[in-house]
């Protein structure tokens, strides 16, 4: 194939591949403004980090992709092996196709289930690579949301505190903490710059939001085992919670974060107090959806 030939013909799988994404599946808002299905060349671009015009270029068979690009590419475009594979083909760069490996499934340690089912009265949740919600107990869901109803793809905390709008008001301090988490998800992306999943995560969040992009590109990192975070309940009014997360010895990445009140203090009371008002809750749709 020569290079003319291979050109085109990677430009019309970019743009048939980019015809068949819907913009909900890359993180971006639909709108009732698009006329045509698929995702528009100028977002391929930003969730690839390449411009626009090099992009359209692409697309139209007037310039050869380079191994990196075609690597942003690939996970821009949510492609799989097959697809993936078939991509360094038609661009004539099959030598310069990176071999990837599957990163472990995230399994919540039994010890780490037990420990979070016998913290009745204090939010805890267990988080893995990336911030991903993996786990949490009764209070957590008093404290934030049902995590349970989140799609499993869109359950990171990192992601929650940016595009779910309970969560991002619960924060009284939303940008002090949506900053450490930034930090932290950086940090991690020192020890596994090449997370195909990390990659997605940052450029969903970077088209969604324009502080989350500036925040990234500071490269601030902070492990953020410790600190205070200062909440507004709808519920129960405003809660100043320690916040401490310990890091699981098994090298899986997990950790697990509690929430804890001094005892005797208006917080600890407003969280039992919304804690039972949750576990009221509970019991009373489970009570409804019984047969008489």
């Amino acid at each position: 194939m020569n290079t003319h030939t291979s050109a085109r013909r990677l430009g019309e799988f970019l743009k048939a591949r980019r015809a068949e994404l819907c913009p909900s599946e890359c993180g971006l808002p639909e709108t009732d403004s698009r006329r045509v299905a698929g995702l528009r060349r100028e977002e391929v671009a930003r969730l690839a980090a390449i411009s626009v015009d090099y992009y359209t270029r692409l697309e139209q068979g007037r310039v050869r992709a380079s191994a990196s690009v075609l690597d942003t590419l690939s996970r821009a475009l949510r492609l799989d092996e097959d697809q993936e594979r078939y991509l360094y083909e038609v661009a004539g760069r099959t030598d310069d196709r990176p071999r990837r490996t599957r990163p472990p499934v995230q399994e919540v340690r039994p010890a780490l289930r037990r420990l979070l089912a016998q913290l009745t009265q204090t939010p805890a949740l267990v988080l893995g690579r990336r911030l991903d919600v993996l786990a949490w107990n009764v209070s957590a869901v008093a404290l934030y949301t049902d995590f349970a109803a989140i799609p499993v793809a869109h359950r990171n905390y990192l992601r929650l505190m940016f595009s779910h709008p309970a969560i991002r008001a619960l924060h009284r301090e939303w940008e002090h903490d949506a900053r450490d988490a930034v930090a932290a998800v950086r940090m991690e992306a020192g020890t596994d710059p090449d997370d195909p999943e990390l990659a997605r995560l940052v450029g969903d969040l970077t088209l969604r939001d324009s502080d989350f992009g500036r925040w990234w590109a500071e490269h601030r990192v902070n492990s953020a085992t410790s600190g205070t975070k200062h909440y507004r309940h709808p519920l129960v009014g405003d809660l100043t919670l320690d916040c401490d997360t310990w890091s699981g010895s098994d090298g899986s990445g997990q950790r697990l974060m509690v929430l804890t009140a001094e005892a005797g203090s208006p917080s600890h009371d407003a969280l039992r107090i919304l804690t039972a008002w949750n576990a009221n809750q509970a019991s009373a749709e489970t009570a409804g959806t019984r047969t008489p």
